[in-house]
């Protein structure tokens, strides 16, 4: 995975599991802090790492 990827896949993490639109410093306390419950926490960082599980996996198998 290069480092675009990498930033796609954080985006998308965020965008679907906490609701955030982007990961950009806005220099906005409204706009750079986000009130998340706990599931949502959760579930972004299961995605995290099962997304690094798929990886690592990929990278086994070259």
């Amino acid at each position: 995975m290069n480092k675009g990827e990498f930033e796609m896949l954080l985006f998308a993490i965020a965008r679907i599991h906490l609701n955030i639109d982007t990961l950009e410093t806005r220099y906005s306390d409204r706009l750079d802090f986000h009130d998340c419950a706990v599931w949502c926490i959760r579930a972004a960082l299961t995605a995290a790492y099962d997304a690094g599980v798929i990886e690592g996996r990929r990278n086994a198998s070259k």
